[in-house]
């Protein structure tokens, strides 16, 4: 039998083919339904480019309303739900309250739909998880930290009520815009850890939901979702050491000491600009000005970009300006990643209903590196 070659961690290895996305890194393009992204940032909002990526084409403004009302008629979620967060121990991380509300959540669901992995039941169940998200999303946070419960107001569009939830009061247009945008750019990436975790869980046949709550797991991990929090508490600790002053030495001691720097480089990307970070950190300017600190972080944000390049030849991935991003809407760190999730849970509900509508198993197999021939004890071993 012929060995396969071993590529760690997957690392240009096909494991399917898809019509959602493909990131293009020759010519630095993110193609999701043969759209670019950024072009899609610049001109629709995040529920068209969720349309898209769940259906597969643009809607129509008849069908953009009617999607858009069916989010926000289903963004509430059963009582128990806020009984469960508000009953958990308030040291449980936001991820981890997100990935059991969302099993919890999988309780609710008519058996019959829970079961059927049809294209037209997994829709069904695809669009409820993305209405109900943002409610899980936010509320399991506010309950761990002794806030009061928001729930979702049904007078407000999709996109506004998730931004209102957070918090607590209805955002500002600029705000808004730019809690949009930030949506769109983590709507859909190809096969990153979380939606390729979510394929593999949904070709077992397991249903929509047993797949979300593994991207959810998945997407805990540092090295994919919490990047944009250690991002931003990069900038913060700079900022708290000396500020802008200190930003190019302190960023220096760190690569002298081979510490990593979240949200610089990437697997795909490689040594390319990301995208979605050079289209974002145009907003950094327009927020910055509305904290007092904000204007301190973004030149720190300027000067370690400048440094990682200079040193690394690295550029920001699309965590690096959306953690200062954040911190500038006033959005609380431990939120950014469950946010993230809430973002891609349109993209990972169109892979599941592509990997269903033509599945096949994964299983792939090993080099295997232990010891041959070993001969077991002739005799039962005897109790001590």
């Amino acid at each position: 039998m012929t060995t396969p070659e071993y590529s760690p961690g997957l690392e240009g290895v096909i494991a399917t083919e898809t019509s959602v996305s493909y990131l293009d890194v020759d010519i630095e393009q993110i193609l999701v339904r043969g759209y670019d992204l950024i072009e899609l940032a610049q001109n629709l909002c995040y529920t068209d480019v969720a349309y898209l990526v769940i259906y597969g084409e643009l809607p129509t403004p008849s069908q953009a309303k009617a999607f858009c009302d069916r989010l926000v008629a289903e963004a509430e979620v059963p009582d128990e739900l806020y009984q469960l967060f508000e009953m958990m121990p308030k040291s449980t991380v936001a991820m981890d309250a997100l990935r059991t509300g969302l099993s919890f959540l999988a309780g609710y669901e008519n058996p019959e739909l829970l079961h059927d992995n049809s294209h037209e039941a997994n829709l069904e169940k695809g669009i409820k998880l993305l209405a109900q998200t943002p409610t899980l999303v936010v509320n399991s946070y506010r309950a761990l930290n002794d806030m009061p419960i928001v729930r979702p107001n049904p007078d407000l569009p999709y996109m506004e009520n998730f931004l209102y939830m957070v918090r607590g009061e209805r955002p500002d247009a600029e705000s808004l815009d730019a809690f949009d945008r930030i949506h769109i750019c983590y709507i859909e990436h190809e096969m990153p850890n979380s939606t390729f975790a979510a394929r593999v869980i949904a070709s077992t046949l397991s249903d929509m939901y047993g797949a979300m709550v593994g991207a959810v797991a998945s997407l805990k991990g540092p090295l994919h979702g919490g990047a944009n929090e250690a991002a931003i508490e990069f900038l913060m600790d700079i900022n708290g050491e000396g500020g802008p002053t200190h930003a190019e030495d302190y960023t220096m001691g760190k690569l002298e000491r081979r510490e990593r720097i979240m949200g610089f480089g990437h697997r795909v990307y490689m040594r390319k600009y990301d995208p979605r970070a050079r289209f974002l950190m145009d907003y950094i300017p327009k927020l910055a000005e509305r904290i007092p600190q904000g204007q301190d972080l973004s030149s720190i944000y300027s000067t370690v970009e400048n440094v990682m390049y200079r040193e690394k030849g690295l550029y920001p991935n699309t965590d690096y300006p959306i953690g200062l991003l954040y911190y500038l809407l006033g959005i609380p760190i431990p939120l950014y990643t469950p946010i993230f999730l809430a973002s891609r849970t349109a993209g990972n509900v169109a892979h599941v209903l592509e990997q269903h509508d033509d599945n096949r198993l994964f299983r792939p197999r090993v080099i295997y590196s232990g010891g041959r021939g070993l001969k077991p004890p002739a005799s039962p071993i005897s109790p001590m």
